[in-house]
Order: structure tokens, then C-alpha cells, then sequence
């Protein structure tokens, strides 16, 4: 018994045809780049006071006020306790414009009170504030 071939599988095709489908790699390769790129030059979100302090001259000078914020946000005018926050605005804005104030926050207080006081402190015209005590943080 002879069987016979399938003509379709012996004839050859004229032309192959092209494929209906889209590459995606690329694509993806090229947008994978795009994100990567939006995410590094998006700036992070600063929300920070800009204050002009002064820079360390080697020797640290005697300063005449000091302002200490505790670990609860109590604040203390050289040793005294401050009943509130407007006391701190009446020491502050009784200082003089060569004044200086020697801020000193403890590890546990609270970021918000203490930028607060500089926030403060700024908006009342001070402009000399040392930040002491930060050594013993690095």
C-alpha cells in the first residue's frame, strides 16, 4: 500500500509571512529607563527653616543667654523655666541685635519644639544662635 503525500507539506510557500505581533522588550526596556530616570530627579521633599548660623571660629566665646529645650519641650531661659511660649517670645525679642543664644536640646525632645524655638527666633530678628551640645551625638 503507497500513501499518498500531503500536498500541502510538499509544497514549498511562495513568501513567508510576516508576524501580526509586536515586540514588547524594548518597550519595557525603554520605559523601565524613563521611570528610573522621573524617580531620580525628582527632588526630595525639604522642609527645613532657612536661618543663617554662624560658622565655628575655633575658639567657642562665652555666650550671655542660653536656652535649653528638655526632653518633654520644656524650655529653660538660662536655668529658669518658661511658663509658655509667649515668655520665649518676650526673651527673645528683648534681646539686643549682637546678642547670642546658646541653644541646647536634649536627644529626646521632640524635633517640633525645638524647630519651633528656631522658627521663632528667626521670625523675631535673631541671627546669632549657637547650637551646643551636638557633639555628643556624632
Amino acid at each position: 500500500m503507497r500513501y499518498a503525500r500531503n500536498a500541502a507539506l510538499s509544497a514549498p510557500s511562495a513568501e513567508a509571512e510576516p508576524l501580526n505581533q509586536l515586540n514588547m522588550t524594548p518597550l519595557i526596556d525603554v520605559m523601565l529607563v524613563l521611570i528610573i530616570m522621573l524617580i531620580v530627579t525628582i527632588p526630595k521633599a525639604n522642609h527645613s527653616i532657612g536661618m543663617d548660623m554662624p560658622r565655628h571660629s575655633g575658639a567657642i566665646e562665652k555666650l550671655a543667654q542660653t536656652l535649653e529645650v528638655d526632653f518633654d519641650g520644656t524650655l529653660w531661659w538660662n536655668g529658669a523655666q518658661l511658663a509658655s511660649r509667649a515668655a520665649l517670645e518676650e526673651k527673645l525679642a528683648a534681646l539686643k541685635g549682637d546678642d547670642t543664644i546658646q541653644l541646647r536640646s536634649n536627644g529626646l525632645a521632640p524635633y517640633k519644639v525645638v524647630a519651633g524655638v528656631l522658627a521663632t527666633a528667626q521670625r523675631l530678628g535673631v541671627r546669632n544662635i549657637a547650637i551646643v551640645g551636638n557633639e555628643r551625638f556624632q
